[in-house]
């Protein structure tokens, strides 16, 4: 009598509905299942694996997601179609709020109306290139209609147009979410590749930024010491965090006694949630950082003046763990935040940064210094050590230029 154990794997039975499991000839394995298609339908999808346990386990996937009621996308429909399934049951789960938000906008204003009537499984890279090109060349006031819906028209709408044209860091995040909406139906198996990878749009320059020099940067901490937030001020120029990282800093994450902080979380302000505390940007970004005296101090005495501001707000003091907040207590909205800066830079007597451009100063002024890269990297909390050397390039370019130089005239005169 022939037993459940004796029975080859590609001939056991499986419960109804979960689908079927067998190897193929030429010893791959496949398996098959109805799921939920668009229009309340069900159709028979078929995945692939090398073993039993992964073909499985990709149709287990897809059976789950059809029981909670996500429909599988078809390849044969469009890919606006696919962009508005992959971003309201996928990409919402994986990305951040104002990510997905970006995303969304990027779909709807470039992708659909470019490349969204093409069929999902008939989308060539050539297609990819040709509207990518076009895009680089079309003035988005005419293309948009942009300035018909202005008080004074100043471009096609006056048959003279602005050519205002997309920068090359646009182009390259347009292309990124297409790669990444195209990936995952690559994942599900609805296409066989990813046809926009095979589309090269070039490497854009990285966006220029004006950092702070140090006469500059001293400047800034002497002129503010009168501030409620000069604490913020220079923990920014001495550290290079984040305008969110600073915002989200809590009491708890501070060892004064040790000179430490623990960087663990991020203030921002969502559309949905409104002020949202997130984890840090990316697992990089959860750091520990070491604080110089001058910021310990500074710290310090934020801290007296948060008490005496609290005893005076009395009742109406919102209960914080912020490190930093308004008078009131509540957390600093980030825009608010840079208005005071503004008004900060105006007061000094200095150009007018951004806020992030501190955390470049920073890196900036380390370089300078002599740091290690990689000791700037694990302060910044960038991913990659790749990523911190791409953004300073043109510092450590004029620093190589100083070495030759020294060594020029060490040779020249010995």
């Amino acid at each position: 009598m022939t037993t459940r154990r004796d029975t080859p794997a590609s001939r056991r039975t499986r419960a109804n509905g979960d689908g079927t499991v067998y190897q193929r000839k030429d010893s791959r394995w496949e398996a098959a299942g109805y799921v939920l298609a668009p229009g309340n339908t069900r159709k028979r999808v078929r995945v692939y694996g090398t073993t039993r346990k992964e073909a499985l386990a990709k149709l287990t996937e897809k059976i789950a997601n059809s029981n909670r009621g996500l429909p599988a996308p078809s390849a044969q429909g469009s890919l606006a179609a696919y962009l508005t399934y992959w971003l309201e049951n996928i990409a919402v789960h994986q990305l951040r709020e104002n990510t997905h938000t970006r995303y969304t906008a990027v779909a709807r204003l470039y992708l659909i109306p470019g490349l969204g009537r093409k069929k999902l499984a008939k989308l060539t890279a050539k297609d990819v290139r040709t509207w990518l090109n076009q895009l680089r060349t079309t003035c988005q006031c005419c293309s948009r209609s942009i300035d018909g819906q202005r008080d004074e028209p100043r471009c096609c709408a006056i048959g003279a147009c602005c050519s205002k044209r997309l920068s090359p860091l646009t182009l390259a995040y347009i292309h990124s979410v297409l790669k990444s909406a195209l990936e995952h139906a690559v994942r599900e198996e609805e296409i066989p590749r990813n046809v926009a990878r095979n589309v090269r749009t070039g490497t854009p320059r990285p966006r220029r930024f004006e950092p702070l020099t140090a006469d500059e940067a001293r400047q800034l901490l002497t002129s503010p010491q009168s501030h409620r937030l000069h604490a913020l001020f220079e923990l920014a120029l001495h550290t290079g965090l984040r305008k969110g990282e600073l915002l989200g800093l809590h009491w708890e994450d501070l060892d004064l006694d040790a000179g430490t902080a623990v960087i663990r979380r991020t203030l921002q302000r969502t559309s949905v949630g409104g002020l949202t505390t997130l984890p840090t940007k990316t697992r990089a970004s959860e750091r520990r950082i070491a604080l110089p005296a001058r910021c310990l101090r500074s710290l310090k005495h934020h801290h007296e003046q948060q008490q005496r501001e609290r005893e005076a707000a009395g009742t109406a003091w919102q209960h914080s763990i912020h490190v930093f907040t308004t008078a009131q207590g509540r957390p600093i909205d980030p825009t608010n935040l840079t208005r005071a800066f503004t008004t900060l830079l105006r007061r000094a007597g200095l150009r007018r940064i951004r806020f992030h451009d501190l955390r470049h100063s920073t890196a900036t002024l380390l370089l300078e210094q002599g740091v290690e890269l990689v000791v700037i990297k694990e302060l910044l909390g960038h991913a990659h050590i790749g990523v911190t050397a791409t953004v300073y390039a043109h510092v450590r370019l004029r620093l190589q230029r100083d070495a030759i130089d020294l060594l020029g005239r060490a040779l020249d005169h010995p």
